[in-house]
């Protein structure tokens, strides 16, 4: 079968058809299409297995236009385009209803629509890419909600527990969700491939570093703690989010600044990070071009690289060590200069950086470090794509029943 499966953002939207095949092994990618900057003047990208490309600029005002562009332009080869037998989508929050892909039906969309709060930068354009796909292919074809959060359900209750009162707690559904799932455990697959160490027997810490930057601790092939917690507000510094703030910054902010909580969501979302810190770029080439000689874009580049050494030291006391250091998303897979500096405060743990090797991989998957590390660290390519047609396939093939997020209240939790 072959599915077309839509990652969708504010301005942008990434677009994969993948034929899912027995004989085939891992989903072979027909074509894909990226669209950046919705408006009078949107950048495109497609191309196709035969080796079809476009690249131009033109006007796209959403997502739907668009969508309709990349199909009409697979039809144009000699009316060879594939069949969409499915359409699945990326999901940022399930929320504590969907803890698993979920076949999309008019309550699915219902419901998902009610946790546009906790993921505001990007559950609304993942409902207006669900709502395009409707539009332009019609009811009859099957669609599918796989989420980011799903990686995350063997949390333990110790790392997905707040330290509030359990009324409020058990009445909000207030718990350490965790994002970036399909990163994370596309990375987990690739670095078992790569260093040949099959996945239920994996302690690794992956690391994705891009717009948005999260750490997960993952023992024996499972999440068992992630930075990220109730929304992806919480962990890393980020591009323009804040990452871990003491509650009473916030408190101080509402009540110095008569902050509304909507102005505080707008804050925490679009102002902060290396954006806020540096108050020029949100852009880390940008701020590492800079930094010799602008102290503020300096700070916030070893403020992000301090951070994420803190949490990679803090989950290898979680894992009581761990085999590797795996690296992806746009600064990790293409920034030697943010991983030496990351990988230089774990040398204590036995990670030596071969520097040839760190400076070859940018946008190359490797190892980059010396054979004599106790601790290895990898560089992978991300491919969320792969996972989201592979689990839409096998939702339809077989749905699963009871799909919520398990409550965290036991000491282990498992799907």
């Amino acid at each position: 079968m072959n599915v077309l499966v839509i990652n969708s953002g504010s301005a942008t939207l990434k677009l994969d058809v993948l034929e899912i095949s027995p004989s085939c092994g891992r989903p072979q990618r027909l074509a894909q299409a990226r669209v950046e900057q919705f408006g009078s003047a949107a950048s495109l990208g497609f191309s196709a297995a035969s080796g079809r490309a476009l690249k131009e600029t033109r006007a796209v005002p959403d997502h739907t236009a668009a969508l309709h562009l990349f199909l009409d332009w697979l039809r144009g080869e000699n009316d060879a385009a594939p069949d969409i037998a499915a359409v699945g989508h990326r999901v940022v929050h399930g929320g504590a209803k969907f803890g698993a892909p979920t076949r999309l039906t008019p309550e699915a969309l219902t419901e998902l629509e009610s946790l546009n709060a906790l993921a505001p930068l990007h559950n609304p354009p993942a409902l207006a890419g669900i709502r395009a796909a409707r539009a332009v292919l019609g009811p009859d074809v099957p669609m599918v909600a796989v989420f980011d959060t799903t990686f995350h359900r063997t949390l333990p209750a110790h790392a997905a527990t707040y330290a509030l009162p359990h009324e409020l707690v058990r009445r909000l559904g207030l718990r350490r969700y965790g994002f970036h799932g399909l990163a994370h455990e596309s990375m987990l697959r690739r670095y078992s491939e790569l260093a040949g160490v099959p996945i239920a027997q994996a302690n690794v810490i992956t690391v994705q570093l891009g717009s948005g930057c999260s750490v997960t601790a993952i023992r024996e092939g499972r999440s068992v703690d992630t930075s990220m917690g109730f929304t992806p507000l919480e962990g890393l510094m980020m591009a323009t989010r804040a990452g871990d703030l003491d509650p009473g910054v916030l408190l101080t902010l509402s009540r110095r600044e008569n902050l509304s909580p909507s102005a505080l969501d707008d804050l925490l979302n679009r102002q902060c990070g290396l954006l806020g810190v540096s108050g020029r770029s949100a852009d880390m080439r940008e701020l590492l071009a800079v930094a010799p000689h602008d102290p503020r874009a300096a700070l916030a580049v070893e403020m992000f690289c301090h951070r994420v050494g803190k949490y990679i030291g803090a989950y290898l006391a979680v894992l009581g060590g761990a085999q590797a250091v795996v690296f992806g998303g746009g600064i990790g897979e293409n920034s030697p200069q943010i991983r030496a500096r990351i990988c230089e405060r774990l040398e204590w743990f036995g990670l030596h950086v071969d520097a040839a090797k760190n400076l070859a991989a940018a946008g190359t998957e490797a190892r980059i470090t010396n054979d004599t590390s106790r601790l290895h660290a990898w560089v992978v390519a991300v491919d969320e794509s792969v996972l989201v047609a592979e689990q839409t396939a096998g939702c339809l093939s077989h749905p699963v029943a009871g799909n919520s997020f398990p409550r965290p209240a036991s000491s282990r939790m498992h799907p």
